[in-house]
C-alpha cells in the first residue's frame, strides 16, 4: 500500500482527554514517559495532545487548571491512541456527544485507555464490552454491578488488545512504560524507567496493594491482626490453630471471619500471601529458587514448585525475568 512504510515510521498521535477533577499525578505519569521516550530515542515516537470537553481550562483534583489544545469530538485530528483521565469515582455526567466520539474512535481501531475514572467513562460509552479492565479497588464492586459485560481484574493495570486501563496514580507510569516496551522494545522502556529513577517497571499482573483496613473498613480488628501476623511470619508460617491462639479466639471463629470478609479459608489466604512474596523475590532478586522456597515457608523445592504452578500456571524457574 502506498505510504504504508511512511505511516509505520510516523510518530504515534496520543490524545489525553482531561475531565474535571482528573489527577495531575496520574496524567503526568502517563504523559511524561512518552516525552522521555522521544528524548532517549532522539526522534519523535509519540506526539501527545490534550483534549477538553470545551475550549475552557480544566480544573484538576488539586484545583490547578490546564488549558487543552483541542476539543473532544473533533474528528479532524488523527489519533492512534486516546487516554481518558477522569476523577474516581466518575460521575455519570458526560455529554452524549463524547460517547459518540469515543465510539467512532473505537470503530476506527484507535487504542482507548482509561486512567482512574476514565475507565468508567469508556464503559458508559459502551466501548469496553468483552474487554478485561482494571480500576481502583474502591470502585470495583459498583463497576462490576453496573457493567456485567466488562471483565474486571484487581491487577495493577490491564492492556487487552486495543484497551488499556489502570486505577490511577503511579500505576499509569508502569502501564505506559510497558506499552513503550511493546511498541519500541524492552531496552528503551528500561532506559525510560532509569530516567525516572524507578527501581523497576512493575508488571501488569501484580495486584493493587491496598491496605486491608482500607479495603475492608468494617472488618473486625481480629481479622486485621490475623493477616498482619501472616504477613510477619512468611518464612515460618503459623498454623490456623496457632493464629487463633495468638488472637484469643477459637479456630472456628477465625475461619468464619476469613470466609465472611475474604471468601477464603485462612490456610488458603496464607498460601496466597506466601506465593505472592515468592513471585516478588523471583522477579526482583537473584536468590536461588531453593532459597526463595525456604524463605517463603516451603519445606522443599518440589512442594514449592507444585504450589507455584498450581497458583500461577507456570513454574518458579519460568517466572524469572531475563536480565540484560
Amino acid at each position: 500500500m502506498p505510504g504504508s512504510e511512511e505511516r509505520r515510521d510516523a510518530p504515534r498521535q496520543v490524545g489525553f482527554l482531561l475531565l474535571p477533577g482528573f489527577s495531575l499525578l496520574a496524567q503526568a505519569c502517563a504523559m511524561e514517559p512518552l516525552h522521555v521516550a522521544n528524548l532517549l530515542a532522539e526522534r519523535r515516537l509519540y506526539v501527545p495532545r490534550t483534549f477538553g470537553l470545551d475550549g475552557r481550562a480544566v480544573k484538576s483534583a488539586a484545583e490547578l487548571a490546564l488549558t487543552p489544545e483541542s476539543v473532544a469530538g473533533s474528528d479532524v485530528q488523527h489519533l492512534d491512541m486516546l487516554m481518558v483521565c477522569g476523577v474516581s469515582p466518575s460521575p455519570a455526567s458526560e455529554p452524549p456527544n463524547l460517547h459518540g466520539w469515543l465510539q467512532r474512535l473505537a470503530s476506527r481501531g484507535v487504542m482507548l485507555g482509561g486512567i482512574a475514572g476514565g475507565t468508567q467513562v469508556l464503559a458508559r460509552a459502551g466501548v469496553l464490552e468483552g474487554y478485561r479492565v482494571t480500576l481502583h479497588l474502591a470502585g470495583a464492586d459498583a463497576f462490576t454491578r453496573d457493567f456485567p459485560g466488562v471483565h474486571v481484574s484487581h491487577q495493577l493495570f490491564e492492556i487487552d488488545r486495543e484497551r488499556l486501563t489502570c486505577g490511577g496514580g503511579t500505576a499509569a507510569m508502569d502501564m505506559m512504560m510497558t506499552l513503550i516496551a511493546q511498541q519500541h522494545g524492552a531496552r528503551l522502556a528500561e532506559r525510560v524507567s532509569e530516567h525516572f529513577v524507578c527501581e523497576r517497571i512493575r508488571m501488569a499482573d501484580e495486584p493493587q496493594h491496598v491496605p486491608l483496613r482500607a479495603r475492608l473498613s468494617h472488618a473486625p480488628q481480629s481479622l486485621i491482626d490475623a493477616v498482619t501476623l501472616m504477613e510477619s511470619n512468611i518464612e515460618e508460617p503459623l498454623t490456623t490453630h496457632e493464629l487463633a491462639e495468638h488472637l484469643g479466639i477459637s479456630r472456628r471463629q477465625l475461619e468464619r471471619l476469613f470466609k465472611k470478609y475474604l471468601q477464603a479459608v485462612p490456610s488458603r489466604y496464607y498460601l496466597q500471601l506466601r506465593l505472592q512474596k515468592a513471585r516478588q523475590l523471583l522477579r526482583d532478586s537473584e536468590q536461588a529458587v531453593g532459597d526463595i522456597a525456604l524463605s517463603t515457608g516451603f519445606s522443599s523445592g518440589a512442594h514449592f514448585s507444585t504450589a507455584y504452578r498450581n497458583h500461577f500456571g507456570i513454574s518458579p524457574r519460568d517466572e524469572r525475568i531475563p536480565r540484560h
